[in-house]
């Protein structure tokens, strides 16, 4: 699956909507994070206007989700 290039801010929507809570912002970079019944999983996302490919290939990564979970 081909990503598409998106905003940090639209990718923080599409993880919000997988769980994923704001817990603070420091400039311009977003902090996220859920709860599992295991583990709480947190993430940083740039609040860029276009994520490079690479960062937005290991945020996924680090979310634990797959690809098709956050562009479908």
């Amino acid at each position: 699956m081909e990503i598409p290039q998106i905003s940090g801010i639209e990718l923080v929507k599409r993880l919000s909507k997988k769980g994923f809570m704001i817990v603070r912002q420091r400039g311009s970079h977003i902090r996220l994070q859920k709860i599992t019944p295991d583990k709480m999983i947190k993430i940083t996302v740039p609040n860029h206007p276009q994520l490079k490919k690479g960062t937005l290939n290991q945020i996924i990564k680090d979310s634990e989700l797959t690809r098709e979970e956050v562009f479908v």
